[in-house]
């Protein structure tokens, strides 16, 4: 079963995200993940809550999506998005 990974981001040094990024990319395809969004316009149809930049994965399955996280190469990588960045990311099983 499908799961996504929702993410809202937000970037405090662009360039070195942009870095991230680039060096993210392949794990996540190595991975089974794909960008579904990717910090496009949103917009909010209720409550109060405001997002600073949406990022929308989908992964094969929510076990897949945790292998990918705890993984030793994603891990080796996690400092550089830190550095960059903070986030505050959630999975969930697709229907």
């Amino acid at each position: 079963m499908s799961a996504y990974a929702i993410v809202d981001l937000d970037v405090h040094d662009i360039e070195a995200y942009l870095k991230y990024q680039k060096s993210l990319r392949p794990l996540l395809e190595g991975a089974g993940g794909r960008y579904l969004a990717r910090g496009g316009e949103t917009r909010l149809f209720d409550g109060d809550y405001q997002p600073s930049r949406i990022i929308l994965l989908e992964f094969p399955s929510l076990a897949a999506m945790e292998q990918f996280y705890e993984s030793e190469a994603y891990q080796a990588l996690e400092p550089e998005r830190l550095s960059c960045s903070s986030a505050r990311m959630i999975g969930v099983e697709g229907l």
